[in-house]
């Protein structure tokens, strides 16, 4: 990841993230009961995939780096790079698809789960949300001068899905009101 090279870079990371808040979410609705099982079992389905993305992401922004080495005058250099750029935004879109789902199976395990268990998917959720964020901040940047692509309105909602997510969370906790920041 610290290599001065273009990827692992932002959206791998935030796949990490992303498996990582879904291990915990994973964790915690395993001492829940059996209501929750359903939320272990997806969450351990959106681990693996999150970490199917950090790999695929890997190799997701190599056509843009491609279109920006072409010479500023080639007549293709612009409609490639677009294609690219959009092409690129698949996967953090995706990324911050599961990431909200995360947030949101995290939000639940905190709501119906054990208390005992309260950091951890509070952990989970706070990760989640992070990993989305920065998913659609790589979906905004790869989408700069698209406003119509209805997927930046898509991940927008998804970040606001995740962080919807987080404020039920934190509403529902000791020492987590605005008069204890």
């Amino acid at each position: 990841m610290a290599a001065p090279t273009p990827a692992p870079g932002g959206g791998s990371a935030s796949a990490m993230a992303s498996a990582l808040a879904a291990g915990l979410v994973q964790m915690a609705a395993g001492f829940g009961d059996a209501g929750l099982r359903d939320a272990g079992i997806r969450a351990a389905q959106l681990r693996e995939r999150a970490l199917e993305l950090a790999t695929g992401d890997l190799h997701s922004y190599e056509p843009v780096l491609v279109a920006l080495r072409l010479p500023a005058v080639d007549p293709d250099r612009q409609q490639r790079l677009a294609r690219a750029r959009s092409d690129a935004s698949r996967t953090p879109l995706e990324i911050a698809e599961l990431a909200a789902e995360v947030a949101e199976l995290g939000a639940r395990s905190a709501r119906e789960g054990s208390t005992y268990l309260d950091g951890d998917a509070t952990t989970a959720v706070l990760l989640a949300e992070a990993s989305c964020r920065a998913a659609v901040r790589l979906v905004e940047i790869n989408l700069a001068g698209a406003a119509g692509d209805g997927r930046l309105a898509r991940a927008r909602e998804l970040a606001l899905e995740a962080a919807s997510a987080r404020e039920q969370t934190l509403a529902g906790q000791p020492g987590s009101g605005p008069s204890s920041q």
